[in-house]
This record gives C-alpha cells, sequence and structure tokens, in this order.
C-alpha cells in the first residue's frame, strides 16, 4: 500500500488561500499543508489549522517572497526589508545571513505553539547547493522530513558523517496551471502508487483580492481546489491501494 501526502503549499499567505486548504482538506483529499511564517495570514492560518487536527502543518521557508523575519539579513533584502527575487538570491545571497533567516523563521513557526511536521520552501530554494546545507542543518537539529527536490530524487541523500534526513520516495509537481485537471491528477495517483512513500504538491485557494494583487498564481488555485475536492477521489484513491498520512505519520 502507498503512504499519499497531498500537501498544500503558501499556507498564511492571505485569507483565501487559508480557506481554500483548509476546504481541501475538509472536503477532498489534501492531507498537509505548509506554512510561510512571514506573511499576513500567518497568524490566522495557525489558529484556523488548531480546528483541524487531521491536518499536518509544516513550514514553508521563504527567500523569494514577501518581507524578511530577521533584520539583520542585509544580503537578501532591499531597504524595506523585502527579499530579493530568485536572481538576486542566487547571486548575492551570504550564506550567514540564510543561516540565520532560516532559524528566525523557524523560530517564528515554534512561537505558535506547535513544531512543524516537515520542512520544504518557495520556489523549491532549498534545492539551491548553498542553501540545501543549510536547511539539512535545520532539519537534522529538529528531526524533520524535508520535502524532496524536484528532479533530483537523490539530492537529499546523507553522507557517511550526517544522519539520514526522512523524505517521500516520490514527489509529483505536476498538477499546477494549466495541468490543474482531475485526469491529471489521476495520471500523478498512479503514478504515485508505484512507491512506498508519496507526495503531491498542490496549491488550492479561494481567489481573494490579497491573492490577485499579490500573486501571478491565482485564479488557477481555484481551478486546484475543485479537482481536490472532486467526489470521484476517494474510490480512485482506493482502488490504487491508496492511503493519505502526512509528514508527521511518515
Amino acid at each position: 500500500m502507498t503512504r499519499l501526502i497531498v500537501n498544500a503549499d503558501d499556507f498564511g499567505l492571505t485569507p483565501g488561500v487559508n480557506a481554500g486548504i483548509l476546504e481541501a482538506h475538509r472536503q477532498g483529499i489534501v492531507t498537509s499543508t505548509t506554512l510561510m511564517v512571514n506573511m499576513s495570514a500567518a497568524e490566522e492560518a495557525m489558529r484556523l489549522a488548531a480546528d483541524c487536527p487531521t491536518l499536518g502543518v509544516g513550514i514553508h521557508l521563504t527567500l523569494t517572497a514577501g518581507h524578511a523575519v530577521s533584520s539583520e539579513v542585509p544580503s537578501l533584502v532591499d531597504r524595506a526589508g523585502r527579499f530579493w527575487n530568485m536572481r538576486h538570491l542566487a547571486q548575492f545571497a551570504r550564506p550567514d545571513d540564510i543561516r540565520r533567516e532560516l532559524a528566525c523563521q523557524m523560530e517564528r513557526f515554534l512561537s505558535f505553539g506547535r513544531k512543524p511536521t516537515h520542512i520544504d520552501s518557495h520556489h523549491h530554494v532549498h534545492g539551491d547547493p548553498t542553501i540545501q546545507p543549510i536547511v539539512l542543518a535545520l532539519a537534522r537539529a529538529y528531526d524533520l522530513p524535508v520535502r524532496m527536490v524536484p528532479d533530483s530524487p537523490g539530492a537529499l541523500a546523507s553522507d557517511l558523517e550526517q544522519p539520514v534526513v526522512r523524505s517521500t520516495d516520490f514527489l509529483s509537481t505536476r498538477f499546477y496551471g494549466e495541468r490543474a485537471t482531475f485526469e491529471v491528477l489521476a495520471g500523478e495517483l498512479q503514478a504515485a502508487s508505484a512507491f512506498e512513500t508519496a507526495e503531491i504538491m498542490v496549491h488550492p485557494a479561494h481567489a481573494d483580492s490579497s491573492l490577485v494583487n499579490g500573486s501571478s498564481y491565482s485564479h488557477n488555485r481555484e481551478r486546484e481546489l475543485a479537482v481536490l475536492t472532486d467526489p470521484r477521489l476517494p474510490d480512485l484513491l482506493a482502488s490504487l491501494g491508496i492511503c493519505r498520512i502526512h509528514y508527521g505519520q511518515l
């Protein structure tokens, strides 16, 4: 039997994102989400999650959206404390600043009174060769699983001097944008069923004005929400021998 995690990214981004993720959990197949602690709706997200004990909540480490949590990371932010884009991050970010900011984000999460179920990152920045060792050290310090790096299934492999960091055997990132259809999701579930553990990454939401004005990926999230709550999915999961878990049960 395959143990499947369906993780909704960007919890805390806007109230509409929060509402969509919770709906996709209560009425659909989402089992897990990851919090952007530096976003304005993060506190609301964690209040709402307290009423969903079956929803796993991890941390969505962020270096490319919103404002930094730390006030002492000059290589990561502009004068207003807002993160630069991916290109600037790759060219100018200093490892000490990255380490400081990610530690502050973890502390912000813990301040909500719970430990994250796992670690992943916005725009998959934990796959960057400079950032990945910092994230793995954080994962080991808190004994947390880490999302696989897309297209690099062996990237989280441990060397002989470091303990193993847990992850899934398979990660699907295809259910996105124009590919957010029932047919694509069914195909990804079929692919996941060949593995002992798997994750499907999703982004459901209600496209509120904050999301539409602040994100290039907005209305397609409503398409994702509709598919993830499709009533055909429970029977499909059963036929494939898939049971749903979150990272805390990995």
